[in-house]
């Protein structure tokens, strides 16, 4: 079986360990270098790289890293028993609150990191 990883590119990586570990309830494992931290969820392991702003991603393109909003198809899930609590945790490390809905099935919460990065908050 493959184990998966998330990487998250970051402008300040003390902010976002905070944010990641505070807000969302990750664990630090470890430092790796000084521009990359790894972090933890029961399953999941989440690398967060230090990029500067305006760096090329990959070598043959134009694109650079931005840290505003942006939008990917590929985003990360958080699952919570209780969603407006983590999403007030959220508002109050710098993170956005983007919105959500919420039905029979429960509730989910459109949110953003310091850096751009969407995600969603989900009932568990």
């Amino acid at each position: 079986m493959i184990k998966i990883s998330v990487s998250i590119d970051v402008s300040n990586l003390n902010q976002a360990e905070t944010f990641y570990v505070e807000a969302l309830g990750c664990k630090k494992l470890r430092d790796q270098g000084s521009d990359m931290t790894v972090l933890s969820t029961e399953n999941c392991d989440i690398y967060l790289q230090q990029k500067h702003e305006g760096s090329k991603p990959l070598l043959s393109s134009e694109v650079v890293r931005d840290y505003s909003r942006h939008w990917t198809p590929v985003h990360l899930d958080f699952l919570a028993k209780n969603v407006d609590e983590l999403v007030e945790k959220i508002v109050r490390l710098g993170g956005r609150h983007e919105g959500g809905e919420s039905g029979e099935w429960g509730s989910i919460a459109y949110c953003a990191d310091p850096f751009g990065n969407g995600f969603c908050i989900i009932n568990e």
